[in-house]
């Protein structure tokens, strides 16, 4: 690896990095003398889920940090004074390749600013999945980024190489998308993602007929929301959310706490830190919605526009909704044993099965991994009686008990030994 694609290299990866349409798994393991690869020290490398929960480590790279648009909230916007890097299509490949062949990498995130105009730029981001696929035969995974704007033809095309393929919402709300970033809409966004719906449902149709007909994105295709930087609440970005998991192909929806990078712009908000709470909230009720058979309405409506930044969404409405409760576990229907907070998707499927042999107690709960602590409060069973349930204790009661205790300060830690070290003296 020459030094000057080296130095791109540094240069577009540490402008991917605001991307999280690809999700970190946390792993950490070190390179040893023997071994090839590692998980960790490489710029560019994020690790991301395969459909059978395989974790693959992804080279996470643009294409260009060079963008003809003037975004307020993104670090490559026109205006800003940054390094600027653009590969070529052969450089690219052939770092993909490299890495590949090191064993660093099993796939590709790309994406890029918008150079020219967006066919320009999404032509060369199918040059390079279609370079990789056909000359070097490269059978990794692929994520491409659309570039909101482009022709169907393009879209069509990438979506015969890509796994994956995401088009970013980014602003909730179309007024103040039109705020923050004047020459994009909302039109250019949903546009691409239809095209690849239909694209994704033709293929579908196409392969009933024919086995060994192409697949088009047979991962689907994702997007992601930024949280903080306009005043939506996580109703109206929940309720987005909704609405885009009715498309059958939308795999995702990724949601990025607003980073401050760009302080001078008096358009956005002055955060000292991004909102991590809210976004893990997000997150959360996004799994609600998703897997536990939740509706968006019940988690947030008219009264309750914000998530609970102190407890889970789940525990949330439970606490709203104690007429529910407690259930008892030995009879409740699977779908009611989801709605108790600290009982999981795995957990909820072993009680059912488990309880058609004998009846299930307090150990044998705490033993398929249900968490205890909470779900003490909204169950019965037989060696749990109805004594400390939500409706003795009350909504209120609960929440005090299940709130994390707050840290003392140290001088009042100090304050607090100095007057236990008196008493006991």
């Amino acid at each position: 690896m020459n030094e000057q694609v080296l130095q791109k290299l540094k240069i577009l990866a540490e402008s991917a990095k605001y991307d999280v349409s690809c999700s970190s798994s946390g792993t950490v393991r070190k390179g040893r003398a023997g071994e090839l690869g590692n998980t960790v020290g490489g710029w560019g490398i994020c690790h991301s889920f395969a459909e059978d929960g395989r974790c693959i480590s992804l080279l996470k790279i643009m294409l260009t940090n060079c963008c003809i648009y003037d975004c307020a909230y993104c670090i490559n916007r026109r205006t800003n004074d940054i390094p600027r890097a653009t590969f070529s299509v052969s450089e690219l490949v052939e770092l993909t390749i490299e890495f590949y062949r090191r064993n660093y990498i099993e796939g590709l995130f790309l994406s890029s600013g918008v150079v020219r105009n967006p066919d320009y730029t999404m032509e060369r981001l199918v040059r390079v999945a279609k370079d990789l696929r056909t000359i070097h035969r490269f059978n990794g995974y692929i994520h491409l980024k659309s570039i909101p704007g482009a022709s169907p033809e393009l879209l069509n095309e990438a979506g015969l190489y890509a796994d994956r393929m995401s088009v970013n919402v980014e602003i909730p709300k179309e007024e103040n998308l039109k705020m923050l970033a004047p020459e994009k809409d909302h039109r250019s966004v949903y546009l691409p993602m239809g095209y690849i719906r239909q694209g994704v449902l033709e293929s579908r149709e196409e392969r009933k007929k024919f086995r060994h007909a192409p697949r088009f994105v047979p991962a689907g295709q994702s997007t992601q929301v930024i949280v903080g930087a306009t005043p939506e609440s996580d109703k109206e970005i929940l309720h987005l959310s909704s609405h885009l998991y009715q498309d059958p192909s939308m795999r995702r929806v990724y949601y990025s706490g607003y980073i401050s990078v760009n302080t001078y712009d008096k358009r956005l908000p002055a955060l000292k830190q991004p909102p991590l709470v809210r976004e893990n909230r997000l997150y959360q009720a996004d799994w609600l919605m998703r897997y536990y058979q939740f509706q968006v309405e019940e988690i947030v409506d008219d009264a309750h526009p914000q998530l609970d930044l102190e407890v889970d969404p789940k525990l949330a409405w439970a606490l709203r909704h104690p007429e529910s409760f407690p259930v008892d576990v030995n009879r409740a229907d699977y779908e009611m044993l989801l709605r108790v907070p600290g009982i999981g998707l795995k957990s909820a499927r072993l009680i059912v099965a488990s309880r058609r042999y004998a009846r299930l107690g307090f150990y044998q709960l705490k033993k398929m991994g249900i968490v205890m602590k909470k779900a003490q409060y909204f169950i019965t069973c037989s060696e749990l009686p109805a004594l400390r349930t939500i409706h003795e204790l009350t909504p209120q009661g609960v929440r005090s008990l299940l709130l994390p205790k707050p840290r003392l300060k140290k001088e009042d830690e100090r304050q607090l030994e100095l007057d236990f070290g008196g008493e006991t003296e």
